[in-house]
């Protein structure tokens, strides 16, 4: 446990520059490691979930080189890969987790994959299920729980890490994900790599595309569009020799909802991803009436075998001024876009004139640690008028804007997304808060701490 404590901050006038996006940085490494020769990635992070996927592949006996912000990946191919010595522990990483099934379950050989304490309680039949229908042989812990008021029957069935998985001769299929999820799409795109025929999968909502611009970067055979995306598994894998990464934008907002609600503020953040699946939260802060600028650098150009590939992930500067936010509603359809940085937004919500509607937010209960149930505790502690309230089956967010937040002891929950929107709040509210971990934090942005202590000093010289 590593306490600490934030204090309010009335000016704020600063320039940032992001680590490489934790989404994108995983699956560069994947797919360099299944490409034929050596791939440099440039502004790779220091977080914990980059660091569980490059060891998972060190244990799949590649050879690996890290410097301090970048990566070289040598590999032998997509067959290159070797039966590990050991269970494969990915720490709580539910995308390490995830992507490494897609890809083992085109591997001949059999492999143990275990987890933390948070993601062993994650499920994991939403990936497990269509991996089965491809052919892979994978046994995990499941779990039977019965409905209340229903028969057994009606049981809802259930599977949670540890994870042994025996892949190899897969098949395409076409598949129909029941719940938007990005990781599941790109742990079926992956074995999709390794299948005979064709895999088509279709999503309810677009969900982030950052696993098909990467595979396109590779030269997979690959066609997408809207909520579809079909790939064939006979086409080999060319690296581009050498990749840069944006800064992450789900970091940025962080930082973003800070300034907008600071009067006088201006925040630039430099060269961060602009994917549209992953500017969601950006809009939906536009919506509530804050000061964003957004300016695209020239898509950087990289060479996939004798082609030239641009635009792999658009990128470019954010620049934020303080300003008054009022309340909105964010439809359900919105949040695949957002849900990393629905925290965040709940914060930026509890400072908005009005009030704030996040519907269909149920997602939340199953991330690191059930965030609806953190975010709700820690800002009601601050003064914040939130609850939560259920439409059919699905559970909405309500927050009623309030003029001043106050400083509170702060639970993380272990958990890091909430932890930085807490320290965001402190820093917006009036006395001192302490949150009770940091060291949780270090999962995605272990330089998250560093930087707001450089933006007060900056602020005030």
């Amino acid at each position: 446990m590593s306490p600490f404590v934030v204090k309010g901050i009335a000016r704020l006038r600063a320039r940032v520059s992001l680590p490489g996006d934790k989404s994108i940085s995983h699956r560069a490494v994947i797919l360099a490691a299944l490409s034929k020769g050596k791939t440099q990635i440039l502004n790779f992070p220091g977080n914990q979930d980059c660091s569980y996927t490059l060891r998972a592949f060190r244990q799949l006996g590649l050879k690996i080189r890290r410097g301090r912000a970048a990566v070289v990946v040598y590999s032998r191919g997509p067959f290159g890969l070797q039966r590990p010595q050991r269970p494969i522990f990915t720490g709580d990483s539910g995308t390490t987790l995830r992507l490494l099934l897609g890809v083992l379950a085109g591997q001949n050989f059999s492999v143990r994959l275990t987890a933390g304490r948070s993601l062993s309680r994650r499920p994991m039949l939403r990936v497990t299920a269509p991996l089965r229908k491809m052919g892979a042989a994978i046994k995990s812990q499941v779990t039977l729980r019965l409905r209340s008021g229903q028969a057994s029957h009606k049981s809802q069935v259930e599977e949670y890490p540890p994870i042994l998985i025996k892949g190899g001769n897969l098949r395409g299929i076409t598949y129909r994900i029941p719940v938007a999820s990005a990781q599941v799409k790109s742990a079926l795109l992956l074995a999709g790599l390794f299948a005979r025929g064709e895999t088509k999968i279709i999503e309810p909502l677009k969900t982030r595309d950052h696993t098909e611009r990467m595979l396109k970067v590779f030269a997979a055979d690959i066609h997408c569009k809207n909520n579809f995306s079909a790939i064939r598994g006979d086409k080999e894998l060319t690296t581009p020799g050498k990749i840069f990464l944006p800064g992450d934008i789900s970091s940025a907002v962080f930082f973003i909802v800070l300034a907008a609600l600071i009067k006088g503020a201006r925040l630039t953040v430099k060269k961060v991803s602009l994917n549209p699946t992953r500017l969601g939260a950006v809009r939906v802060l536009k919506r509530m009436g804050a000061k964003i600028k957004v300016t695209s650098h020239p898509s950087a150009s990289l060479r996939a075998g004798k082609s030239q590939v641009t635009s792999f992930e658009p990128m470019g500067d954010i620049i934020v001024k303080g300003s008054s936010l009022k309340g909105t509603v964010v439809k359900k359809q919105e949040i695949p876009s957002l849900i990393d940085e629905l925290p965040a937004l709940m914060v930026a919500a509890s400072l908005a004139r009005g009030k704030t509607i996040f519907q269909g937010a149920g997602e939340l209960r199953v991330k690191e640690t059930d965030r609806i149930k953190s975010m709700q505790e820690n800002l009601a502690k601050m003064g914040a008028k939130i609850k939560v309230a259920r439409s059919g089956k699905a559970e909405n967010i309500v927050i009623e804007g309030v003029e001043k937040l106050r400083g509170a002891k702060i639970k993380s929950f272990g958990d890091h997304r909430t932890a930085m929107s807490m320290a965001v709040a402190g820093l917006l509210a009036g006395g001192k808060t302490r949150i009770d971990d940091g060291s949780c934090i270090n999962k995605s942005f272990p330089g998250f701490l560093s930087i707001l202590r450089s933006l007060r000093e900056k602020s005030y010289h």
